[in-house]
């Protein structure tokens, strides 16, 4: 599917224009959507555009790391959208010259959308040209970061609270679910920081200079969202650390009733098989008391290491 929004040199904002009619004088500038593209659509990027065929190949083989190329008359951009549902990265893909910008992506956004909607609303924005177009792209796409980095936020400050009450294996289980997807987001995140960092940074990009204190506020957003980010995977961290902490704590208690049972049951297992040998000559087997000194010698050796274990203070730890 190709969609096309046009500025006519009396400021009339034209949708759905053929991209024949996109070439006549009275076009100020304007933007082709590439929307799930057929071959034959795709082939428009070379035929139509003329765009430089490395450009077109980073467009057809996903996924690009978030950059820039320049190619003299037009710049050629890579970025990354986000999946609410994965989390994973949706590459977007934008050239940029200076009467005209050009999309390219194959899934469904509603970063596109919002942003045509808002230019056909928004009647001062149509004179601002590609650059300031670019901007309101690249802003949307940074906005949709945003709620997902949020509820990843709140979700653990409610699991922080529940593991103050009770830690479980199942917690755990959801934290490392939620570490996983600090990764996702943190790499798609400092990816299209160092990426508007270059932007802010160039020499290359004048049709970017006018918006350049645009870019500079999504380059705070993003900073913004890293802090997020890192602040939520230090925080797993700590509840990792607190988990197997706890986990130590209670091993070591299970050692320690293990250990005592075994120490008071290995004298009197050393009682029990001496006397259990079936020897004939054995004296204490004829006593007509010997049973009950036995018994009497059992408890009192189980007394005296409980005692002993007590004083040492084994059934505080």
């Amino acid at each position: 599917m190709i969609e096309t929004l046009a500025l006519t040199d009396d400021l009339e904002l034209v949708k759905d224009l053929s991209l024949e009619h996109l070439s006549s004088p009275r076009i100020v500038w304007y933007w082709v959507n590439f929307y799930a593209p057929t071959l034959e659509e795709t082939r428009l990027l070379n035929t139509y555009f003329h765009f430089h065929p490395l450009a077109i190949e980073d467009c057809l083989h996903a996924l690009q790391r978030p950059k820039v190329d320049y190619y003299g008359e037009y710049n050629f951009f890579v970025l990354h959208a986000l999946n609410q549902d994965t989390l994973d990265p949706e590459e977007v893909d934008m050239f940029v010259g200076k009467d005209f910008i050009v999309t390219f992506h194959t899934a469904s956004l509603h970063e596109i959308r919002e942003v045509k909607e808002k230019l056909i609303s928004k009647q001062e924005a149509w004179a601002e040209g590609p650059g300031y177009v670019a901007y309101l792209l690249i802003d949307k796409l940074v906005d949709y970061y945003f709620p997902a980095v949020y509820e990843i936020e709140d979700n653990l400050n409610e699991l922080d609270i529940t593991m103050k009450e009770n830690f479980s294996r199942k917690l755990m289980d959801e934290v490392f679910e939620i570490r996983g997807d600090l990764i996702k987001l943190r790499r798609i995140i400092s990816s299209m920081r160092d990426l508007l960092y270059r932007i802010l940074n160039s020499e290359r990009l004048r049709e970017f200079k006018e918006s350049q204190v645009y870019f500079t506020d999504v380059y705070d957003h993003l900073l913004r969202l890293s802090e997020i980010v890192d602040a939520s995977r230090d925080i797993t961290a700590d509840m990792r650390d607190s988990y197997i902490s706890f986990t130590s704590h209670r091993m070591n208690n299970i050692m320690v009733t293990l250990t005592i049972i075994s120490s008071i049951f290995i004298p009197l297992t050393f009682i029990v098989g001496v006397y259990g040998m079936n020897f004939e000559y054995m004296p204490e087997l004829k006593w007509k008391y010997g049973y009950f000194l036995v018994w009497g010698v059992m408890i009192a050796v189980a007394g005296s290491l409980i005692w002993w274990f007590h004083r040492k203070g084994w059934f505080d730890m």
